[in-house]
């Protein structure tokens, strides 16, 4: 049996939970979340704990076992935390400032680069440097945020570029002289 599918997922208070068709919907204080349930995979809620299991035994839907119970889990926390990216700018003259429902970076290009806010995202600008993006849909923090790094991956030689404030980049020697 799945290891992550077997365990139960408390739903905390303030927040309900319905099965409607082939899809889940979660509604908590912070908004509403759908996640998908395959054919195969059934859903149970038994005193404020929900429980997935599946009807059939095919290497398909054992796969799919832990994926739902771990989309599910992304939901309930979605719906009552949010989820947070933080995202941080090295190099000379780079920064970021927030214009109306944008975010405008110099990232030494010979133009500034505008990043409209999608919708359900928050971007806020902390310091000239620092970016936090935030909003209750895990999987459209995480995209938003890698978006906003490839506009300048940080590169190896002076680590300058948009980086995870957790990440940390592989630094390279430059060229030597020749003796």
């Amino acid at each position: 049996m799945s290891r992550v599918g077997k365990e139960p997922v408390a739903i905390p208070p303030k927040v309900e939970v319905k099965q409607i068709g082939d899809k889940i919907e979660v509604k908590g204080p912070l908004g509403v979340l759908h996640t998908p349930i395959y054919s195969g995979i059934e859903m149970k809620v038994e005193d404020n704990l929900v429980k997935f299991s599946r009807v059939k035994e095919e290497k398909e839907i054992i796969a799919l076992h832990g994926l739902v119970r771990a989309l599910f889990n992304n939901c309930i926390k979605g719906v009552t935390l949010g989820w947070e990216k933080n995202l941080e700018i090295f190099g000379v003259g780079y920064r970021a400032q927030k214009k109306g429902n944008s975010l405008v970076m110099s990232l030494g290009y010979s133009h500034e680069v505008v990043f409209p806010e999608p919708q359900g995202i928050k971007i806020e600008v902390t310091d000239q440097l620092k970016i936090k993006i935030q909003g209750i849909d895990r999987q459209l923090v995480g995209q938003v945020a890698a978006n906003i790094r490839s506009l300048k991956m940080p590169e190896p030689y002076k680590g300058k570029g948009i980086k995870y404030n957790t990440e940390t980049i592989r630094r390279k020697a430059g060229k030597t002289g020749k003796k």
